[in-house]
């Protein structure tokens, strides 16, 4: 299998989103104290198996996922699976706003923010994005 860089919009755009959740992956998986303060949680009051949480289900899947997408960026399959992940992802917090009291600024960049990821991946897909 032979690796290149994406060449036209509908490669780069899901390229990119790829190596946003890899940034993101590399952040938890690293610095799992940082995404606790970013969710507002006090690092010190993590216990080992919610560091470990986060390092392996956050940081590890998304380095996983941001990957094949590096890997796949072309492939329409893995745009979508991708893109459902995302755009899931982004349900998943707006569900947790409406019904956690969670409307807060953080939430709504985060849900901007999985949404914008989950168009990268899916606007190819679909022929929302010219060649």
């Amino acid at each position: 299998m032979e690796f290149s860089l994406p060449i036209t919009n509908a490669d780069w755009l899901p390229f990119i989103a790829a190596c946003v959740t890899i940034l993101g992956g590399l952040t938890c998986l690293f610095a799992p104290g940082l995404s606790l303060r970013r969710a507002g949680i006090a690092p010190g009051q993590a216990r080992p198996a919610a560091l470990a949480q986060i390092r392996s289900s956050i940081g590890g899947f998304w380095l996983g996922a941001g990957f094949a997408g590096i890997l796949f960026y072309d492939q329409p399959i893995a745009q979508l699976v991708l893109g459902l992940a995302w755009a899931f992802a982004a349900f998943g917090r707006f569900v947790s706003m409406l019904s956690d009291s969670g409307l807060n600024a953080f939430n709504w960049v985060a849900l901007i923010a999985q949404l914008i990821l989950a168009f990268l991946f899916l606007g190819p897909v679909f022929g929302l994005v010219p060649a």
